[in-house]
């Protein structure tokens, strides 16, 4: 006859299987009212964020947003589902083509890449920082002299990494142009008027 005072397995490890369950729904649940916690990486406390939403500054052509969002989101999502800047295109989503670059501290960058909490206390710009008035500036305006856009989806992120090229080197050779611009793909193949459009806007076309 069985002896009812006898261990079942599930009791071996002193919790049974209901306690477990509740203990894990109670731990997954934990991080979401809980406030940052850190944990040890590399000899050093780092803090943890997350899941739940957490407070994010930006600052965005010039503008501060504060915004609450997931650790998870990225820069791209932040700038146009949040902010409903529109100029950065998704179009490959794994920092491939990009059509999402943006400056940061006037470094090219994917956006789609970037998480927006990383891009707090940096100074992000976008296509249309280069708008004032409702007026093109002189690289904008060297794109469509030169038919440089075509489809468009490219050209945000095209316009941007031409600017931070001419930043770097106003008079760029041919090299420094391909190497400038070597991280974005047209699928139009519009490089000639690319190429002419940072030309005209060089100091060697001024």
């Amino acid at each position: 006859m069985p002896d009812d005072n006898a261990k079942k397995p599930e009791d071996h490890a002193g919790v049974s299987r209901r306690d477990f369950l509740k203990i894990s729904s109670i731990t997954a649940a934990a991080p979401l009212v809980a406030g940052p916690k850190t944990v040890l990486a590399a000899g050093e406390q780092v803090p943890v964020y997350g899941p739940g939403k957490v407070p994010v500054a930006l600052t965005v052509n010039g503008k501060k947003y504060h915004l609450e969002l997931e650790p998870r989101v990225t820069l791209l999502d932040a700038i146009r589902d949040d902010l409903d800047i529109t100029g950065p295109k998704r179009v490959c989503d794994r920092a491939e083509c990009g059509a999402c670059t943006v400056l940061m501290d006037g470094q090219p960058v994917y956006a789609c890449s970037v998480l927006a909490i990383e891009a707090q206390g940096k100074k992000v710009e976008t296509v249309e920082s280069l708008t004032q008035d409702g007026k093109s500036d002189s690289l904008q305006q060297a794109f469509i002299d030169h038919d440089a856009s075509q489809c468009g989806f490219c050209t945000p992120g095209f316009v941007m990494a031409s600017k931070a090229l001419l930043d770097q080197h106003p008079s760029p050779s041919a090299d420094e142009i391909r190497r400038g611009l070597s991280g974005n793909f047209c699928r139009c193949g519009t490089y000639a008027g690319i190429r002419d459009a940072i030309a005209q806007c060089s100091r060697k076309g001024a």
